[in-house]
């Protein structure tokens, strides 16, 4: 059973690693929210710019800086993710210290690599 999976900072531009990662996520049978500054398609997968309601969502991989993040702290409390993937220049000690009262377990990984691995 896939991970329903919130791709923060979603781009449908092929060189950029959120791109990838969304491609990846659905060859692997993951189910994808992607939210961008501006809207796209990737594949099946429409990039949005609003911030819906979720109650369901088991992951939330970042492709944004910790400076871009401000903006959405709030939103990724209030989708009580399991985990929260901080991708290689998306590490943010204050976003981590935020959710860890939450039970939000926080990676500093690669999420193109976990699913390379089978660890995702």
């Amino acid at each position: 059973m896939g991970k329903k999976t919130l791709v923060l900072g979603a781009s449908d531009n092929p060189s950029r690693y959120s791109y990838m990662a969304i491609n990846r996520l659905r060859a692997h049978g993951h189910e994808v929210i992607a939210i961008g500054n501006k809207k796209g398609k990737v594949g099946d997968v429409e990039i949005i710019t609003e911030r819906p309601e979720m109650d369901d969502i088991d992951t939330i991989t970042l492709y944004l800086n910790p400076n871009n993040q401000k903006p959405y702290y709030d939103y990724i409390s209030s989708l009580k993710p399991r985990r929260i993937i901080f991708n290689p220049g998306t590490e943010n000690d204050e976003l981590e210290r935020k959710m860890a009262p939450k039970g939000t377990n926080t990676l500093e990984a690669c999420t193109l690599v976990m699913l390379s691995v089978g660890q995702y």
